[in-house]
């Protein structure tokens, strides 16, 4: 498989805005297959509106090795190259001293030359010193061109041209001009989702990569030709039965290949919107992924059926799993960043509200506790939340929590029943099988 990551010299350099340009562009004549280094939601949605196929996150932490490899081969079945676009800087990762996590880490588990973005406001030589610093600091890591992002004009143009040609050897394959407007709306925890967006973001972001050597860029991605496992990495049954999953704008951030995990245990997924009023499909089994339940509290909460159903189902016994903002659709109310309470499921009892309060982004290691009805034993995972959520003291927790930040202390996963609703979110390809307590717990 052919394959080129495009990282970041840092966060804030416009690695997003160009590497789904750069893939826009690319699927003009390529079959893209799109990847995101880390935990992240929002990115892989532009990737996936850019290239017409699903875009994947690859996480060290949260998968191990052979778990990356496998997925990258068996994601880009049918595509002609795979494009990762990194995470913050090249090397950051889970610690100040270790690959884990980073971007770089995959570059090396992968063969994968990279394409440095470089933020070149203000800079000439020193943009040429970045490059030989990053070359330098890992050898092992195959840093085969660069782009200079936000060129002020052609003096500027020409200082860098003259620069990166004396000083390094690495090839320059685009230097893209300051740009202002057109491009995605940051928002506190990413860029603006893109259901929400402008129709014509995408192409915007298409053109600002236009000044990028496309030839140049396939190039350095045919530089290798990595043989990667394609076999599906999930654990297959024929459960037969029907999972509830809400896809909107308030219900969005779940990984792909959660969905695809219940769908090789043979569960029928059915996708509603509850903000647009959608009753609840009938299922044995309810999961609910994060996003913004807070912008949208007063439509779900005018869902009665939504909210009802979900309580009746918990109730009666039926798998319900909620994950950050599903949480806190099963909590008794949730609090808008106006100070109005809406009222929500009330699976659990517990308040959640919109607060000064920030957690994350950050990792998770947890070990479930004896009573947790959908997990058991070692878990990962990572959060990244706004909120923060008050439980009754008499709550029953489902984990304990060993490294990161929990819901209460070191306990999250607040339980009821078969109905587990947490702050973190687990990928299915970091457990051996992760849809075996959800359908375990179908009677």
């Amino acid at each position: 498989m052919k394959g080129v990551i495009v990282a970041g010299a840092g966060s804030g350099v416009g690695k997003t805005a160009i590497a789904t340009g750069l893939m826009a562009r690319l699927s003009r004549a390529y079959k893209v297959q799109a990847f995101k280094a880390g935990p992240d939601f929002i990115d892989p949605m532009y990737h996936s509106a850019a290239t017409g196929r699903p875009s994947r996150n690859l996480d060290s932490f949260l998968m191990d090795d052979d778990v990356i490899r496998n997925l990258v081969g068996y994601a880009s079945a049918g595509a002609d190259l795979c494009v990762i676009e990194g995470v913050r800087g090249l090397y950051e990762g889970l610690t100040g001293d270790g690959d884990i996590g980073s971007t770089a880490h995959l570059a090396k588990l992968l063969g994968f030359p990279v394409v440095l973005v470089i933020d070149a406001r203000s800079l000439t030589r020193s943009a040429a010193a970045i490059v030989n610093g990053f070359k330098a600091f890992d050898p092992q890591v195959d840093i085969a061109g660069v782009i200079l992002n936000r060129v002020s004009g052609r003096q500027h143009a020409g200082k860098l041209e003259v620069a990166m040609e004396r000083y390094t050897d690495v090839r320059v394959v685009g230097m893209v001009p300051k740009h202002d407007g057109g491009l995605p709306e940051q928002r506190r925890i990413g860029l603006e989702t893109p259901s929400s967006l402008r129709s014509g973001t995408v192409p915007a972001l298409a053109g600002l990569a236009d000044p990028i050597d496309l030839d140049a860029f396939m190039g350095i991605a045919e530089r290798c030709d990595a043989e990667l496992p394609d076999d599906p990495p999930y654990v297959r049954r024929d459960s037969g039965l029907v999972a509830a999953v809400p896809v909107d704008e308030a219900y969005c951030f779940h990984y792909r290949e959660n969905i695809e995990c219940l769908e090789a245990s043979g569960v029928k997924v059915r996708t509603f919107s509850p903000v647009a009023g959608d009753r609840l499909p009938d299922a044995d089994i309810h999961y609910l992924g994060g996003g913004f339940p807070e912008l949208h509290a007063g439509a779900i909460a005018d869902n009665r059926d939504f909210l009802e159903g979900l309580k009746n189902a918990a109730d009666g016994g039926a798998p319900v799993l909620g994950e950050c903002g599903g949480m806190l659709t099963m909590c008794g109310g949730l609090t808008a960043a106006d100070g109005t309470r809406h009222r929500m499921a009330g699976i659990f009892d517990a308040e959640a509200a919109v607060g000064e309060v920030r957690n994350g982004p950050s990792y998770i290691r947890a070990e479930a506790l004896p009573g947790n009805p959908l997990a058991s034993g070692a878990v990962r995972g990572h959060t990244y939340h706004y909120t923060r959520v008050a439980p009754a003291a008499d709550v029953g927790f489902g984990f304990r929590v060993l490294r990161g930040k929990g819901l209460f202390g070191d306990r999250d996963g607040m339980c009821a029943g078969n109905a587990l609703g947490t702050y973190m979110y687990r990928h299915a390809l970091s457990e051996g099988d992760w849809a075996a307590g959800l359908v375990g717990r179908v009677s």
